[in-house]
């Protein structure tokens, strides 16, 4: 007895007649009529009445092939069950999840999300692209990227996408800290921040677009040490006491050379997960959600620097 055998009897049962059940098949009427017949062969008995036909033209089934009828289609749904389950498995070994994130999202969320996943899901091939998030988004709508943790602007992002607000982060002040003391918490208001010099990251950084709106939703002018870089650059220029800049929370963790003063009123942005909303997520890069979502929901919290960040999803 064969797994088709039984497709080809549960095809016949379906449409009680060898031609329609044939072409339902693929397959020749003559080629399912001899595979209907080898599993009477092997069963001992028959399965359909064939000297007979209801009303309407169609075979009936003998007792026989009523009774074996149940059993075939559960045959049939524990074989794709199986299937199925053998196809997310080897998706889970074999796979692939691009993935793209803001530079101070990989320093301070992703970097451990990446590593667990890593060491649950080793044979799946990570790929990382650090960017502004106006870049990611244009990935993501390019089909370049599976996933991306970017920033939500005030309008909105494009609606090809689906968002998933993750994480409210308060933005503080980042300046060098040149004695040994502890890493105290002040505040400063925005006149007073722009009366020094910033280190400003280069276009498509959400980070200068936030700081740069506050500036002229103030009236005011920033100043400018150096302009164009990249996250790591900015803090390294930063804790070489070059100027200041405008950063989130969570980046401070692990930075004792950097002094966090805090905005008043404090600036807020909104981390979101994003990916394409007409497009299937592959069973690697649906494992990688999960295990982000997972990581957000117990975050622990961040007390070495009195971190601001409240977590939008919690289910």
């Amino acid at each position: 007895m064969t797994l088709l055998q039984l497709a080809y009897f549960v095809a016949l049962a379906d449409v009680r007649n060898f031609t329609r059940a044939a072409e339902r098949c693929g397959v020749a009427q003559p080629t399912l009529s001899r595979q209907i017949q080898a599993l009477e062969a092997e069963l001992g008995a028959a399965l359909v009445e064939r000297g007979r036909s209801g009303a309407r033209g169609e075979l009936a089934l003998t007792p026989a092939g009523e009774a074996v009828l149940p059993a075939a289609r559960r045959m049939l749904a524990d074989s794709e069950d199986a299937r199925t389950a053998v196809a997310e498995l080897i998706g889970l070994r074999s796979g692939r999840v691009r993935v793209g994130a803001t530079p101070s999202l990989c320093l301070g969320l992703l970097a451990d999300v990446l590593r667990l996943f890593h060491e649950q899901h080793p044979e799946i091939h990570l790929e990382l692209s650090e960017n502004g998030s106006q870049l990611l988004v244009r990935d993501l709508l390019r089909g370049e990227l599976d996933v991306a943790l970017v920033i939500v602007p005030p309008s909105g992002l494009d609606p090809a996408l689906s968002i998933k607000p993750l994480l409210r982060e308060r933005l503080s002040v980042a300046s060098a800290r040149a004695d040994s003391t502890p890493n105290r918490r002040g505040s400063m208001t925005l006149a007073e921040l722009s009366r020094h010099e910033l280190v400003m990251f280069r276009q498509g950084y959400d980070l200068r677009e936030v700081t740069l709106r506050a500036y002229r939703d103030a009236g005011l002018s920033p100043k400018f040490a150096v302009e164009g870089g990249e996250m790591d650059a900015v803090l390294r220029l930063v804790e070489n006491d070059t100027g200041v800049a405008v950063v989130p929370d969570l980046v401070f963790a692990g930075r004792p050379r950097l002094r966090r003063t805090t905005l008043l009123p404090p600036l807020y942005r909104t981390v979101a997960l994003a990916q394409r909303a007409d497009v299937a997520t592959t069973h690697a890069a649906l494992a990688f959600h999960d295990m982000l979502l997972s990581y957000v929901r117990t975050m622990p919290a961040i007390g070495s620097v009195d971190a601001d960040v409240t977590v939008l999803h919690r289910q």
